[in-house]
């Protein structure tokens, strides 16, 4: 019995390899015999870098001094692929994760991610694979591209302030000084597919949670909406309901500004880490997160690795930190969350690997 165990990170909490080998050891507490088989996963968001740099020999960490989402300087790292092709991560350079408790809806920005962009052209890559998962801000990704030499100004020809704040007042947009992409080009791995504005936009379902008050949502959708419209000037293509220029708070819609590809990340994680192999010699999948929920059916990993699974008629597991109530969790045959077993949301982010032990346990008594 082969049982492919394909968690992403608990966000804030445990990552997705360490999920994964405590989920297992409690599978083989009462199973024993049963093939395991860790295949731990991300779809561009947090764990992204770590993911890339398990599964491929001879990858190199470069540490990097960036500014997070705060303003202030933070230590991050950029990963260095055989091939020359650099991975940057937006989680550990301007993700939500960084900011604890805390939100600034209003002032986080991704220039610290514009910055391990940098750093690693500058150090000669040929091309990049960057992930745009868990942004801490909504800024249209003008930090990232202000961070590549772009510049934004208000009517007054000053130039704006960070994050969202300066997009509300930018008038005029100069892209001549970016910096040329590499000549190799640039992959994004998206984990949604929102695009940038409206109903199904940044600012509407993505805002509340970077702390954005219901009464700011119209104003911030207002602003990217501006912002775009001077970006795409004589550039028809950039389309703002584009697939994925949502994501990360529209820093999707910038990286295609700038000539990116957009792609599925969860599908590029896979691929590299051999996934549709394991899963078809699976018996079982099981696959989850740290909160799911209605967002996690667009682009998020455990819909992804569901879907592999049904394609080779494998039954897919779901465990999670949380599931919410108001998500369909019927196409799984079985489906755990670890708030309910420990009791509450607090003892299970007290204890995450003890409760995802705990979730093996009774996946292997019920399978």
């Amino acid at each position: 019995m082969s049982i492919v165990i394909a968690l992403d990170s608990l966000k804030g909490s445990l990552p997705a390899a360490a999920a994964a080998e405590a989920l297992g050891a409690g599978w083989a507490e009462v199973a024993p015999g049963a093939d395991l088989v860790l295949r731990p996963m991300a779809d561009g968001g947090e764990g992204t870098l770590d993911a890339f740099a398990a599964a491929v020999p001879g990858a190199q960490r470069h540490p990097v001094r960036v500014h997070g989402p705060r303003g202030t300087e933070i230590d991050a790292e950029w990963l260095e692929l055989p091939g020359s092709t650099g991975v940057v991560e937006l989680a550990s350079t301007s993700g939500i994760e960084l900011l604890g408790e805390a939100r600034l809806p209003w002032d986080a920005d991704t220039t610290g991610f514009g910055e391990a962009i940098v750093a690693a052209l500058d150090a000669g890559v040929e091309r990049l694979v960057l992930g745009i998962g868990s942004s801490a801000s909504t800024d249209g990704g003008a930090g990232m591209l202000r961070a590549l030499g772009a510049r934004f100004r208000d009517a007054d020809g000053v130039d704006i302030a960070r994050g969202a704040r300066g997009l509300a007042s930018v008038s005029a947009v100069d892209l001549s000084r970016v910096r040329a992409m590499p000549p190799g080009g640039v992959t994004v791995l998206s984990d949604v597919t929102n695009p940038l504005t409206g109903p199904e936009g940044a600012a509407h379902v993505f805002g509340p949670q970077k702390g954005f008050a219901e009464a700011d949502i119209a104003a911030v959708d207002d602003a990217l909406h501006r912002f775009a419209r001077l970006i795409a000037v004589g550039r028809p293509e950039l389309d703002p309901r584009m697939p994925g220029a949502g994501a990360a708070g529209g820093t999707g819609f910038a990286l295609a500004a700038w000539g990116a590809r957009l792609v599925p990340g969860a599908g590029q994680v896979a691929e590299l880490i051999g996934l549709r192999e394991a899963v078809d010699a699976a018996s079982l999948v099981v696959t989850g997160e740290g909160s799911y929920d209605t967002q996690s059916a667009a682009g998020k990993v455990p819909s992804f690795v569901r879907e592999i699974a049904d394609a080779s008629g494998v039954p897919t597991a779901l465990v999670a930190g949380r599931i919410s109530a108001d998500a369909d969790v019927s196409a799984f045959a079985h489906a755990l969350s670890l708030t309910a077993l420990a009791g509450s949301p607090e003892a299970s982010m007290a204890d995450p690997a003890a409760w995802l032990r705990e979730a093996g346990r009774r996946l292997a008594s019920a399978f």
